[in-house]
C-alpha cells in the first residue's frame, strides 16, 4: 500500500532537485543539465501520480507500476541527498580557510570528480525513470495539477493499558458494568474454588477495556478486595514478565532484578491469603500451559478472589475462564449518537446544525455499535460545518468494503484517508514500533524528520513544529490516544496508538516498512525500513548478525531496536551496517554494549538520526563523527562511561537536537583546552533542543559569538556543579532546571551588585524550575527583562529556599530592601499559569499579583505558610488572585501523607522516562 506516497516523493524531489539547480549553478561536467532533465521528467511523472493512486485499488498492474516508480523515486532521493551532502560538506571547507580547500582539492573526495560521478549517476536514474514513465500511456492516467486533495479509498495490536477512566466520559455501559459488579461479589459456591475466572468477549474497539476500567474503579469494587491489580497482558503471554507486573501493580515497586524464583515467591507472598482482583486485559495466546503455570502461582488468595480477563478471541475464554463468558454487545444507535456528538461539536454547538445531527444519525448507523468507529469518524467531522463534508463520509464507498473478523478498518482508513499527505507518510513509520509503544512527542518527531518526511513550506518555518502540527492532526481523530503531557506545555508529551489503529499503519507501510528478527527467512526485497522489537541477540553474534544481513537490500534506511531489552553488543554489528548500508537515515542502537563505534561511521553521509542511549561502556565517540553533515539528532542519555563530547561536535551543521550525559566540565568542548579551539563561525548554532541529563561535572555552558543561536528549548537535570546559564539565547522558548544545587539563576545579593542581566532571553515562554535550592525570589531578569513580555507558563516546585515571588511583598522582614526594585511581578503581563508547589518557606504574594490580568490558572500546592492566607474569601491575599478564573489552593502541611513536590516529581519521573526509555518502548512502566 506504500504505493499511495509516490506523488508525495515526487513532489519532494523536485524540491530538491529545484533547491540544488539554484545552489549550484556552476555544475560541471554536465551535472546541471542531466538536474535539468531529471527535473522535467519528474515533473510529467508527478502530473499524472494522483489519477494512478486512485486507479491502483482495482489494477493491479497499475499497483506494479507505482511499485517501480517507488523504488526509482527512493534511488533518485539517495542520490540528490549525497549530492547535498557535498554541499554541506563545502560550506564546512569554505568556513575552516583556504589550506581546508586545497586538503579537501587532492583528496580522495576531489570536488571535481565527485561530480562527475554524480552527473553519471543522476543521468542512470533519469533513463531509467523514462523508461518507466514511458508504460503511464497504457493505463490511459490523467493528467491533475496543482494542490492535491486526499483521495477517500478502500489488520491487530494494542497499546498498553491501565485502570483509570472518567465514569463520566463513558455511554451506555452502565448496565453492563451492574451485572459484573454483580458477579464480583457473590461468592464461590464450590467448595475446591478459591478464584472464579470471569472472560470478557468482544471484537476490537467495543469497549471491554473501558468497561474493565469502570468496574476496577467502583467504589463497591475498591471496598470489597483487599487487593486489585491490572495488567496489560496483549500477545506475548510471557510469565515471568506478567508475574513483574503483577507485583508491580500490586505493590507499586518495581522487581526487574529479581530471578524468576524470588519473583514467585513474592508474587505469592503478596497474594497469600488477600482477597484480589486481577485485570488481565487484552489477551490473544491460546496457550493452555502457560496459562495454568501462571494461575497455580496465583491461585493463593483468599476465597472469593475473582479474575477478569478481557479478549476479542472466544477460544482464549474457553482456554482460561472458569465461568461463562460475558459477550459485551455494541452500543445502541442512540448512545453512539451520544458519542458522536461529543466528538464531531464542540458543546452545546449541535443544536446549531440540525441538519448536520440528522447526517449523524446515518454515519453511526455503519459504526455497527463500536465506539472506536464512532470517536474516530467524530473526530474526523470535529469542526467541519459543510455539509459536503458529512455526505461524502456518510456515502462513502469504504463502508461497502467487507470487514473481517474483529476489524473496524474501513472507518480507520477513512479517516486516514482524509490526512494529509505528508502526515499519511508520518503515520505509516509509525508501524516500525511494537504494540503497547508509548510513543515520545520529541523523539517521535526527530525519526520523521531524520527521514525527510517533514519539509518546511516557508523559509521561517521550524521542522519541530509542523512536526507537532502533524500530531495534532493525528491527536484530533484518535489515531493517537492516552495523551500524557505536563499541562499545556508540549514539553513532554507522550501518547499511544489504539491497536486497530496499529493494524491499520502496517497495512499502509507495507511493503515499505517491516518487523524483523534474526530467525526470519521470508524478507521482502522492497523493505527499506527494519525494526527489530524484542530480539534475542545470538551466542555467535557477528557470524549471525552478518548472515542476516545480507539478506536485506542494500537501500536500508532504518534499522531500530524498539526495545529495552538490549542493543547490539559488538563494534562488528556497527561495522557491517557501515559497509552495507550506505542509504541509511536513522541508526537506533539504543541499550547497545560496545565500547566504540568505528571510525568508519562518517562513511554513512545520509544518516540524519543517532541513538546511543543506556550505552553504559562507551567512552568516547569517535571525532570522524563530526563528518556527518546531515546529522540532525544525536541521543547519548544514559551513557555513564561517556568522558566527553568530540572537541569539533558543535561544527556540525545539520545538528538540532543533542540529548547527553557526559562527565565533561563545560560545553561546547572547545572550551576545555587552554587556548580555544578556532571553529569558524558555527558553534552549536543549529542546535534546538539540547538536554543536558545527569551531567555531573558539567560547571558552565559556554557562550560567545554564533554558539547556541537557534537554541529553543534546554532542559538541564542533575547537573550538580552547573553554577550559572548563558547570558544571551535569543531564541531560547522552554527551559527546564531540574535538581541542580549549585545553579544560581542570576539574582546575586539583594543590593543587585552581582545580578546577571540575562537580556538574551527575549523569547522565554515556559520556565520550570524544580528543586533548586539556591532559589530565594525570581530573578530581576525575568521580571523586568524582555522575558517579562513573553513569559505564558511558570512553574516552581520543591524549592525548599524560595521565599517571595518578589521581594517588594517582604514586609515581614524589615532587613530586606526592596526600594532598590523598580516596579514589579505585574511586568509579567503574557502569563496565563502559574504553578507553585511545595515550597515550604513562600509565605507572601505581590500586592500586583492582582494586575496579572492574563493569568488563568493559579496552583498553589503544599506551601502551608501561604495556603491559609490565600483561603477563598476569607483569606487576606484572597482578593489578589479571585479575578484567576482556574484556581487550585491546596492547603496540604509538612505532616500529610501526601506531601511532597508533587510537580517536581511529576516532572523529574517524565524527564527520567526520557533516560529509561529513550526511544524505547516503555511497556507502560513507570518510575
Amino acid at each position: 500500500m506504500a504505493e499511495c506516497f509516490a506523488f508525495n516523493i515526487a513532489d519532494k524531489l523536485l524540491g530538491t532537485a529545484t533547491s540544488l539547480l539554484v545552489d549550484q549553478v556552476s555544475l560541471a561536467g554536465g551535472v546541471y543539465a542531466e538536474l535539468e532533465n531529471l527535473k522535467d521528467t519528474l515533473s510529467a511523472v508527478k502530473a499524472v501520480l494522483l489519477d494512478a493512486e486512485e486507479q491502483q485499488l482495482n489494477n493491479h498492474q497499475l499497483t506494479d507500476w507505482l511499485r517501480k516508480l517507488m523504488d526509482c523515486f527512493y534511488d533518485a532521493e539517495d542520490v540528490l541527498d549525497e549530492f547535498g551532502y557535498d554541499s554541506l560538506l563545502r560550506e564546512v571547507v569554505n568556513e575552516e580557510g583556504f589550506r581546508r580547500k586545497v586538503r579537501h582539492f587532492f583528496s580522495t573526495s576531489n570536488p571535481l570528480a565527485f561530480r562527475f560521478k554524480m552527473g553519471s549517476k543522476i543521468k542512470g536514474i533519469r533513463e531509467r525513470l523514462d523508461k518507466i514513465a514511458a508504460d503511464a500511456d497504457k493505463f490511459n492516467l490523467k493528467k491533475i495539477m496543482g494542490v492535491p486533495v486526499p483521495v477517500i479509498g478502500p489488520h491487530r495490536e494494542r497499546e498498553k493499558t491501565y485502570a483509570f477512566v472518567r465514569a463520566s466520559d463513558v455511554i451506555g455501559r452502565d448496565g453492563d458494568k451492574d451485572k459484573i459488579i454483580e458477579f464480583l461479589m457473590q461468592s464461590s459456591d464450590d467448595d475446591q474454588e478459591n478464584m472464579s475466572v470471569l472472560p470478557l468477549v468482544g471484537i476490537g474497539g467495543l469497549g471491554k477495556t473501558t468497561l474493565a476500567k469502570l468496574v476496577y474503579n467502583d467504589a463497591r469494587v475498591v471496598k470489597h478486595f483487599d487487593k486489585r491489580m491490572w495488567v496489560c497482558v496483549s500477545d506475548e503471554f510471557d510469565v515471568t514478565r506478567l508475574i513483574k507486573e503483577i507485583i508491580t501493580s500490586a505493590t507499586h515497586n518495581r522487581c526487574d532484578d529479581l530471578p524468576i524464583d524470588e519473583l514467585q515467591l513474592c508474587l505469592r507472598d503478596e497474594l497469600n491469603d488477600n482477597k484480589f482482583l486481577l485485570v488481565l486485559d487484552d489477551v490473544w495466546s491460546k496457550n493452555r500451559d502457560k496459562w495454568l503455570e501462571l494461575k497455580a502461582l496465583v491461585d493463593v488468595g483468599a476465597k472469593g478472589s475473582k479474575i477478569i480477563v478481557t479478549t476479542r478471541d472466544k477460544l482464549v475464554a474457553d482456554v482460561m475462564g472458569t465461568r461463562p463468558m460475558y459477550e459485551l454487545k455494541g452500543l445502541s444507535d442512540e448512545e453512539c449518537l451520544s458519542v458522536f456528538i461529543r466528538c464531531a461539536f464542540k458543546d452545546g454547538k449541535d443544536k446549531r446544525y440540525p441538519r448536520l445531527v440528522r447526517i449523524g444519525k446515518d454515519i453511526v448507523k455503519k459504526c455497527q455499535g463500536l465506539p472506536l468507529a464512532v470517536r474516530t469518524l467524530g473526530g474526523l467531522l470535529y469542526l467541519k460545518t459543510n455539509e459536503n463534508d458529512w455526505v461524502r463520509v456518510r456515502d462513502s464507498e469504504c463502508w461497502q468494503l467487507e470487514q473481517k473478523k474483529d476489524d473496524i478498518l474501513p472507518a480507520l482508513k477513512l479517516s486516514y484517508n482524509d490526512l494529509s499527505f505528508d502526515v499519511k507518510q508520518c503515520f505509516a513509520l509509525c508501524s516500525l514500533f511494537p504494540k503497547d509503544f508509548q510513543f515520545n512527542n520529541v523523539y517521535l518527531i526527530q525519526m520523521w524528520m531524520g527521514q525527510g518526511l517533514i519539509q518546511p513550506s516557508q523559509q521561517k518555518e521550524e521542522m519541530e513544529d509542523i512536526g507537532n502540527q502533524y500530531l495534532d492532526e493525528l491527536l484530533q481523530i484518535s489515531f493517537f490516544q492516552d495523551v500524557d503531557q505536563f499541562d499545556d506545555t508540549r514539553l513532554f508529551c507522550e501518547f499511544k496508538m489504539h491497536d486497530l489503529v496499529h493494524d491499520l499503519a502496517l497495512l499502509v507501510a507495507r511493503p515499505d516498512c517491516c518487523t524483523l528478527n534474526f530467525d526470519c527467512k521470508n524478507i521482502p526485497t522492497k523493505v527499506r525500513h527494519v525494526s527489530m522489537p524484542e530480539v534475542d541477540w545470538p551466542e555467535k553474534e557477528e557470524e549471525k548478525v552478518l548472515r542476516f544481513f545480507g539478506k536485506l537490500n542494500n537501500n536500508i534506511r532504518t534499522i531500530s531496536f524498539p526495545d529495552i531489552v538490549g542493543g547490539p553488543r559488538s563494534e562488528s554489528f556497527v561495522g557491517s551496517c557501515i559497509l552495507r548500508f550506505k542509504c541509511i537515515r536513522v541508526l537506533d542502537l539504543q541499550k547497545s554494549s560496545f565500547e566504540a563505534l568505528p571510525n568508519s561511521i562518517c562513511n554513512l553521509k545520509l544518516l540524519r538520526y543517532l541513538n546511543l542511549s543506556h550505552n553504559i561502556n562507551i567512552k568516547r565517540l569517535p571525532n570522524s563523527i563530526c563528518k556527518l553533515h546531515h546529522l540532525q539528532t544525536l541521543i547519548l542519555e544514559r551513557c555513564v562511561s561517556l568522558e566527553e563530547l568530540p572537541r569539533h561536535i558543535g561544527t556540525m551543521m545539520s545538528l538540532r537536537l543533542l540529548i547527553v550525559k557526559t562527565q565533561q566540565i563545560a560545553l561546547p568542548p572547545q572550551a576545555l583546552g587552554k587556548r580555544e579551539v578556532k571553529v569558524g563561525r558555527r558553534c552549536f548554532n543549529s542546535l534546538r533542543l539540547l538536554g543536558l541529563l545527569g551531567c555531573d561535572s558539567l560547571e558552565s555552558l559556554v557562550e560567545g559569538m554564533g554558539t547556541f543561536t537557534a537554541l529553543r528549548t534546554l532542559i538541564i537535570m542533575d547537573c550538580p556543579c552547573l553554577s550559572s546559564l548563558p547570558k544571551n539565547l535569543p531564541a531560547l522558548e522552554s527551559l527546564a532546571i531540574m535538581s541542580c544545587k549549585s545553579l544560581d539563576l542570576g539574582l546575586g545579593n539583594r543590593n543587585g551588585e552581582k545580578e546577571d542581566d540575562i537580556r538574551g532571553f527575549g523569547r522565554l515562554r515556559i520556565l520550570i524550575l524544580s528543586e533548586l535550592p539556591k532559589l530565594e525570589i525570581l530573578p530581576m531578569w525575568l521580571i523586568q527583562g524582555p522575558t517579562s513580555n513573553t513569559l505564558l507558563s511558570l512553574f516552581i516546585a520543591g524549592c525548599d529556599n524560595f521565599r517571595a515571588l518578589w521581594e517588594e511583598e517582604e514586609e515581614e522582614s524589615p532587613s530586606l530592601s526592596s526600594s532598590i526594585l523598580p516596579e514589579g511581578i505585574d511586568h509579567l503581563i503574557a502569563l496565563r499559569q502559574l504553578k507553585i508547589e511545595f515550597c515550604h518557606e513562600l509565605s507572601a504574594l505581590p500586592e500586583k499579583m492582582r494586575n496579572l490580568s492574563a493569568l488563568t490558572h493559579l496552583t498553589i500546592k503544599g506551601c502551608p505558610k501561604l495556603a491559609n492566607r490565600c483561603k477563598r474569601g476569607t483569606g487576606e491575599y484572597w482578593n489578589k488572585i479571585a479575578h484567576v478564573p482556574n484556581l487550585y489552593i491546596s492547603y496540604y502541611s509538612d505532616s500529610d501523607e501526601d506531601s511532597g513536590p508533587f510537580l517536581s516529581k511529576q516532572l523529574v519521573e517524565r524527564v527520567k522516562r526520557w533516560r529509561n526509555r529513550a526511544f524505547c518502548n516503555s511497556a507502560n512502566r513507570t518510575v
